[in-house]
């Protein structure tokens, strides 16, 4: 159970809205580290480290190795706030996981194969309905992604969720009234207005007659 990723954090003994806002203004952004059966601790993380490690795809969906008091702990990121004007990270929460104990998380689906699909290669169109899907598994078998291949969907195909191959230990986490959601379809497209004949053109026509 190795992590791939290091996330340097201090511990806080200010907390609220005013003590977070304060926070912010000096660069760091407030966040809580919970789970394992420990108490939740308040923590910092420095807001430029956080936003860079966040533009990695894989950093939503491994284990990461928290510093904090000069000791390391396994989490993943389990919840993140952003400021919904400004490109600002307002709070993260890290879960410590355990070898022994599942996690739940959502993880990026990969679609491949998608442009050679007989579908698509008739002219058709896949719509993306889910583009993550959360699973449940022991921290040793946390799959950075899910790849899903779509090489043999034809024109009209629809694949759900309980159809998707995951890796050995991954279970799929399904919600009462949703239990096997569409996760892609391969549909027609529509024709576009310049498909369609316009006045000018039947005009042209009749005077050509």
């Amino acid at each position: 159970m190795s992590a791939n990723f290091e996330v340097n954090a201090e511990a806080r003994s200010d907390t609220g809205k005013g003590a977070s806002r304060r926070l912010r203004r000096e660069g760091l952004v407030p966040g809580i580290v919970y789970g394992a059966h420990q108490d939740p601790t308040p923590i910092t993380v420095p807001h430029n480290e956080i936003a860079h490690s966040l533009e990695n795809e894989g950093f939503y969906s491994n284990l990461l190795e928290l510093k904090l008091a000069g000791k390391s702990e396994t989490v993943v990121l389990k919840d993140l706030q952003r400021h919904p004007a400004k490109p600002f990270i307002l709070h993260v929460d890290f879960q410590r996981v355990q070898a022994d104990e599942k996690i739940k998380l959502h993880v990026p689906l990969h679609f491949i194969n998608e442009a050679t699909c007989p579908g698509i290669k008739s002219g058709g169109q896949a719509s993306h309905v889910m583009t993550d899907m959360e699973i449940s598994c022991l921290p040793k078998d946390l799959p950075e992604f899910i790849e899903i291949d779509l090489g043999n969907l034809e024109l009209g195909a629809v694949l759900h969720a309980s159809e998707v191959s995951l890796p050995e230990g991954v279970d799929l986490i399904t919600h009462e009234g949703n239990e096997d959601p569409i996760v892609v379809t391969i549909h027609a497209t529509h024709k576009s207005e310049e498909d369609e004949p316009t006045e000018s053109d039947e005009g042209g026509e009749e005077s050509a007659e």
